[in-house]
C-alpha cells in the first residue's frame, strides 16, 4: 500500500513519464470525450465531490493520473493499491486508514490499479467502506468490467472506458516533456527534428508512458554540441526498433481483433482481413490459433458456396505446420483472402443451430422402423429395416416420397441454400428432389 500525495513534487531522480504525470485537467492530454467542458468525468472531479468509478482503457491512457487529479480536485488522501501486490492485510490497513482520515473530516480516494486481479472476496472487501463513504473508489483495469469485476461493485461505482491516444496527443506530450525545464528535458535544449518527434510518438502506439520512455532513451543517447545537445533520428530509430503492438493473448483485445479479422472476412474485404490478420502476427498472436479460427470461417462464413474454402484452409494450416514463421505465414495469409473474396453462404451453420434446437424440443424420438439395420433374425421379425427402399434402385438413385425424420416430427427444411456460389446448383438441386417427393406423395 503506498499513501502519498497525489500530485508528486518535481525530482529528477524520478523517471521522465512520472515527472510528466499531469497535475490538472488543463494539463491533460486525449480523452477529450470525457474531459472536455460539460462532459460527465470532467464534471464529476470538477464539482469536488466525485462518485466511486471505473477507468477501463489500454495501458498509458492516463488511468492512474485521472485518479491523482481527482483526489487533488477532492482535497482527498491518495491511497494506492496494486492489486498484482496487494492482499487482504493490505486493503485492510487501507480501509483503516481511510477511517482515520475520515475521523478527521479528510476524505480518501482509494486507487486500485489492476483492479480486475482481485478475486471476487478481496473484490467484495471493498463494499461496505464505499456504501458509507469511507472511501471513494477508483479502479483501474485494461480488462472488460463486465467480465472481470463482481456484479455488486460494478453496481457502485460508473465505468467510464479511456481511449488509446492519438499520434497528435503523444506528439503533444512529447513536445512538453523537451520543452518543460521544471519537470522535462527543458533545460538540456536538446535539438529534435519533426521527423524524430513523429517517429516517437508513432512507435508509443497510444500509450503516453511508452512515448516518455523512449524519449528518455533517446535522449541519453543524444551528441552534446555547444549550447545543446542533439537528438538525430538514426538514434531514435535504433531506439524505438523491434517494439510491437498491442496485444494482450487471452485479453479483450486480443478478442477484439479475431472478431475483426472474422467480420473482415465475412464481409468480403479482403484489405482489411489481412490488415487484422498481420495486426495479431505483429501483436505475438499464435499464428496456429489464426489457422484454426481461418479453417472455422471457411465453414461458417464461405460454406457449401466454395467448399474448396475449407480445404485451402486446412492446407494452409499444414503449410503453417511444415514451413513454421514466417515462411508459412504467407499460407495463411493466402487462405484469409481467398476465404474474403469467396462467395458466402452461413446455411450449413444456420441448418446446425436450427437443428439442434429441434433436438432440444422433440426429445429422444425413435428411429423409424423401415431405417433401422436388421443384422439378425430377431430384428427381421420385429419388422426392422421393412419397406426400406434402397435408393441406388431407384430411377437417377433417388428414392422419391421416402422419409426419413422420425415419427411424429415434421419434415423440416433446415438447409436452405443461398443463391451464391456452388449453392446455386444444390439448390437448384434439392429443388427438383423436393418436386419429386410431391409428386409421388400426391400419387399415393
Amino acid at each position: 500500500m503506498n499513501l502519498f500525495n497525489p500530485i508528486p513534487s518535481a525530482n529528477n531522480d524520478r523517471p521522465l513519464a512520472d515527472r510528466m504525470r499531469p497535475r490538472t485537467l488543463d494539463e491533460f492530454v486525449g480523452q477529450a470525450h470525457l474531459l472536455a467542458p460539460g462532459k460527465p468525468l470532467r464534471a464529476a472531479i470538477e464539482s469536488r465531490n466525485p462518485h466511486s468509478m471505473i477507468f477501463w482503457g489500454p495501458p498509458g491512457t492516463g488511468k492512474t493520473t485521472l485518479a491523482r487529479v481527482l483526489a487533488h480536485y477532492a482535497d482527498a488522501q491518495f491511497i494506492s493499491l496494486s492489486a498484482v501486490l496487494a492482499g487482504v492485510k493490505d486493503i485492510r490497513a487501507s480501509m483503516e486508514q481511510a477511517l482515520a482520515a475520515r475521523a478527521q473530516k479528510q476524505r480518501t480516494v482509494l486507487f486500485v490499479d489492476e483492479v480486475h486481479r482481485f478475486n471476487k472476496s478481496q473484490q467484495d472487501a471493498f463494499l461496505p467502506y464505499v456504501e458509507n463513504g469511507t472511501v471513494i473508489l477508483v479502479g483501474a483495469t485494461t480488462e472488460n468490467p463486465s467480465f472481470e469485476l463482481n456484479n455488486a461493485l460494478l453496481s457502485r461505482a460508473r465505468v467510464y472506458v479511456l481511449k488509446s491516444l492519438q499520434i497528435a496527443d503523444i506528439r503533444s506530450v512529447i513536445d512538453r516533456a523537451l520543452s518543460d525545464t521544471e519537470r522535462g528535458l527543458g533545460a538540456r535544449h536538446l535539438q529534435v527534428d519533426d521527423a524524430a518527434r513523429d517517429l516517437l510518438a508513432q512507435a508509443a502506439d497510444g500509450d503516453a508512458r511508452r512515448a516518455l520512455n523512449l524519449l528518455e532513451i533517446a535522449a541519453d543517447l543524444a551528441t552534446a554540441t555547444d549550447g545543446g545537445e542533439i537528438l538525430a533520428i538514426d538514434t531514435v530509430r535504433e531506439v524505438v526498433a523491434g517494439g510491437l503492438r498491442r496485444f494482450d493473448k487471452g485479453g479483450e483485445m486480443f478478442y477484439d481483433q479475431i472478431s475483426a479479422l472474422h467480420k473482415a472476412v465475412r464481409g468480403s474485404n479482403p484489405d482489411a482481413a489481412l490488415y487484422w490478420f498481420a495486426r495479431m502476427l505483429d501483436g505475438g498472436c499464435d499464428p496456429l490459433y489464426v489457422a484454426r479460427r481461418v479453417v472455422r470461417m471457411a465453414s461458417e462464413d464461405i460454406g457449401n458456396a466454395d467448399p474448396r474454402g475449407l480445404q485451402i484452409a486446412l492446407n494452409a494450416w499444414d503449410a503453417f505446420e511444415r514451413l513454421g514463421a514466417p515462411e508459412g505465414e504467407l499460407m495463411l495469409a493466402q487462405a484469409v483472402v481467398y476465404l474474403a473474396c469467396a462467395p458466402k453462404s452461413n446455411a450449413v451453420y444456420a441448418a446446425l443451430g436450427a437443428v439442434h434446437a429441434d433436438v432440444q424440443r422433440y426429445g429422444s424420438l425413435d428411429v423409424p422402423l423401415h431405417l433401422r439395420n436388421a443384422p439378425t433374425r430377431l430384428m427381421k421379425d420385429l419388422d426392422y429395416g421393412k419397406d426400406y427402399r434402397y435408393a441406388h434402385n431407384e430411377a437417377d438413385a433417388y428414392a422419391a416420397g421416402e422419409r426419413y425424420f422420425p415419427d411424429g416430427m415434421p419434415e423440416t427444411l433446415y438447409y436452405q441454400p443461398v443463391e451464391r456460389g456452388l449453392e446455386i446448383k444444390i439448390g437448384e438441386k434439392l429443388a427438383a428432389l423436393r418436386a419429386a417427393d410431391a409428386k409421388t406423395r400426391r400419387e399415393k
